[in-house]
């Protein structure tokens, strides 16, 4: 029997790609295509986990209710008192010149 010559099956392989519109890849190098067929599993996490209600989207929905997060409101004032002791976080920079990058090379 004959043996076909390595050309015409690349040429073949090539050819078949092209039909089935799959990738050509003679060296055998990754392309990752694995991971990009793949099904995605962020749609399937977010049927898993259910939708928390939360306030600030009732007060969205419903604007009459006026609903007030005990939580939220203690947060806000927990930052009022640090900042009123000096340890809150500190300004952002309006400017270039104005952070502590810029004051240090001086």
């Amino acid at each position: 029997m004959a043996s076909v010559a390595p050309s015409r099956l690349a040429t073949l392989a090539r050819l078949r790609s092209v039909i089935f519109q799959t990738s050509y890849n003679p060296t055998s190098q990754r392309t990752g295509a694995k991971y990009l067929k793949r099904r995605l599993r962020g749609p399937s996490m977010m049927d898993y986990y259910p939708q928390q209600l939360s306030f600030s989207a009732i007060n969205k929905e419903f604007k009459g209710l006026d609903l007030i997060d005990e939580d939220e409101e203690q947060r806000l004032q927990d930052i009022v008192d640090k900042k009123k002791r000096g340890k809150g976080a500190p300004k952002k920079a309006k400017s270039a010149a104005d952070s502590r990058r810029a004051q240090r090379k001086r």
